[in-house]
């Protein structure tokens, strides 16, 4: 959801995106955006009838990519593609286990992270961590190589209960919040409220 708010948002304020999944099939990303009112086939198929735009402003496609290189190329393909401004990726955390040994990992990690900001791109990597870690994310690395963490969880009360809940970890070049903010899923999608 998360993921989906980031590309919509983008896609309202007239920029174009690339939503890359590399485990949830097109169709299920579509369905679960849609109960919330996200309707990404008329900017992926370019029919947009309330404004009447007919070219294609955004791609959501499922990979499984056997390099990195390989991840590489489709991600800068249809990025081109559309001359998206924003790129999810989900999830990174995938690849460290099947592709490459973690250094390496972390080097391309990095040497992607700096082509998207060459080319002007926003993007969203999702890294995900077992719930109980203290980690902030999978291999250890992400979050030293990425400009922002933001880590979604569940905080357990003592009183019950498990509230999902965002902290803002890391936001380069940004005074940003440290405060621990309750979110809910709405028909609208993620609000986060006051923390």
């Amino acid at each position: 959801m998360f993921c989906c708010q980031f590309l919509w948002h983008g896609l309202l304020k007239g920029e174009r995106g690339v939503y890359i999944s590399l485990e949830e099939a097109v169709d299920d990303i579509k369905a679960e955006a849609l109960q919330f009112g996200m309707n990404f086939d008329k900017y992926i198929f370019g029919m947009n009838f309330d404004k009447y735009i007919k070219e294609k402003k955004c791609v959501i496609e499922y990979i499984f990519p056997k390099t990195f290189s390989d991840l590489d190329y489709q991600i800068f393909t249809k990025i081109k593609e559309v001359n998206a401004s924003r790129l999810v990726l989900d999830s990174i955390s995938l690849l460290g286990f099947y592709m490459e040994p973690e250094a390496k990992l972390r080097d391309k990690v990095f040497t992607l992270f700096q082509r998207l900001k060459k080319h002007g791109v926003t993007a969203l990597i999702v890294s995900e961590i077992p719930e109980d870690s203290k980690a902030l994310s999978r291999f250890g690395f992400e979050e030293f190589v990425a400009d922002s963490v933001i880590i979604l969880h569940y905080l357990e009360y003592a009183a019950g209960g498990m509230p999902r809940s965002l902290i803002t970890r890391k936001m380069r070049r940004t005074d940003h919040g440290t405060d621990i903010y309750p979110f809910e899923i709405t028909d609208k999608g993620i609000v986060v409220k006051k923390g």
